[in-house]
């Protein structure tokens, strides 16, 4: 395994920056989340191997290619990448969460696969704090509304918010996209959602998860930052 030590010290550095952020940010709990859309099963492997039990896939189809040669005991595999309703079937028994629910249509098709398989489906409304034109998520003036709109499928559990936020210059501007974010999240918990436990974030990446903790992710989903050799 000599040649992953890379992969250790990115751990080891990434842990130690998420602890800092967490006591810069009361102290609370914060799950890292390893992004795997550029690696393979041997790393993703031996990274579990370290203690990391949670790994995002963006892509179906490489979830598909993956599956059987994972050490699947105590791992969490999420979906975090865009999902089409097609495609909904293939992972609904496989992923523990699907952070980018963006539409009535997909809710409706996760329901549909959730109740085949007797499962209840944990949730994240993917929020687009940038407003982007070309970006997939719920409208931040639209999640209140359509949070409730959940409410009538009993194969969902909503779990909280996700946001991609726009990529910027400096890392300092992502800030107050995961502002909205959480304040939003909070919003919309506090004023409609009264009978739901705390709501989760799943905010920031390998450039801005420090700043995304100081404004309140419970999840960070990092990839390069952990896989990149030195």
């Amino acid at each position: 395994m000599m040649a992953y030590s890379y992969v250790d010290e990115n751990l080891a550095t990434i842990r130690a920056r998420i602890d800092a952020a967490r006591e810069r940010s009361g102290g609370r709990e914060v799950t890292l989340l390893a992004a795997v859309k550029y690696t393979d099963t041997e790393h993703i492997n031996y990274l579990h191997s370290l203690g990391v039990n949670d790994i995002g896939e963006n892509r179906v189809q490489q979830l598909l290619e993956h599956w059987e040669a994972l050490d699947r005991e105590n791992l969490r595999v999420h979906f975090i990448g865009t999902l089409q309703k097609n495609k909904v079937k293939y992972i609904i028994d496989k992923v523990s969460m699907i952070h980018s629910l963006d539409s009535l249509s997909l809710a409706q098709e996760i329901e549909k696969q959730a109740a085949k398989h007797g499962v209840v489906m944990d949730v994240l409304v993917e929020i687009n704090s940038g407003m982007e034109e070309n970006k997939s998520g719920i409208l931040p003036d639209e999640a209140a509304a359509f949070c409730e709109s959940l409410g009538q499928f009993s194969h969902l559990n909503l779990r909280g918010f996700m946001t991609m936020a726009p990529k910027c210059e400096k890392n300092e501007e992502y800030r107050k996209y995961f502002c909205k974010t959480s304040q939003l999240c909070l919003d919309i918990w506090q004023k409609t959602l009264h009978n739901i436990d705390r709501p989760i974030l799943s905010m920031g990446m390998s450039d801005s998860f420090e700043i995304a903790i100081e404004e309140g992710a419970d999840i960070v989903r990092v990839g390069r930052a952990l896989f990149a050799p030195h």
